[in-house]
């Protein structure tokens, strides 16, 4: 097996343990087992279980980054604008629901990268913060608090990676657009 789909191979393992237990939880010596090696060969491929947790997060940091600011990029309002956010942040969620609980749970165990994540998850607050206030600007979304706003529609798609799984037959397409129309236009008739 290549060194690079065997590291791939560990940061796979890797991310289902760190959901199921914790990161914390988690040893070199569990992930070995999990993969039916030897602890020591892990070192053959990774430094340490921090560069594991790095890669985790900062790839899906990234991935979610990258891709708002292409949204922001686009010519398009910022209703559909925020519906690109939703399908961005549940086929991310789906391709990865086991990074997604070490990006929300176990962020704070970054060490080296800590710095630079928090400052990808500031910009991309940001970021989403500001389409929300050019769709109030525009007068496609009711001039409410801006923070109330993104919270909740932050909250809720940051915790896409509970449900999500265990939704075995969602047509992702079609969740994502309902999600986001009850996201932006609320529940009421």
């Amino acid at each position: 097996m290549k060194r690079d789909s065997r590291k791939t191979e560990i940061i796979k393992t890797a991310t289902k343990l760190f959901k199921e237990k914790g990161y914390s939880a988690v040893t070199m010596r569990d992930l070995a087992t999990a993969m039916g090696i030897k602890a020591a060969s892990l070192y053959n491929h990774i430094s340490s279980k921090q560069e594991i947790l790095s890669d985790i997060i900062i790839s899906l940091a990234e991935e979610f980054t990258y891709g708002l600011e292409a949204i922001k990029k686009t010519e398009e309002n910022s209703i559909e604008k925020l519906k690109k956010i939703c399908h961005l942040h549940v086929n991310i969620t789906a391709n990865n629901p086991y990074g997604m609980a070490s990006l929300n749970n176990d962020w704070m165990h970054l060490e080296d990268q800590l710095t630079y994540y928090k400052k990808l998850r500031k910009d991309y607050e940001e970021d989403f913060r500001t389409v929300i206030e050019e769709g109030v600007k525009t007068n496609l979304i009711k001039d409410a608090k801006t923070d109330v706003m993104l919270f909740s529609m932050l909250s809720t798609l940051r915790s896409l990676y509970i449900w999500l799984p265990k939704k075995e037959d969602v047509k992702l397409e079609l969740f994502a657009d309902e999600l986001s129309s009850i996201l932006i236009n609320g529940i009421n008739k």
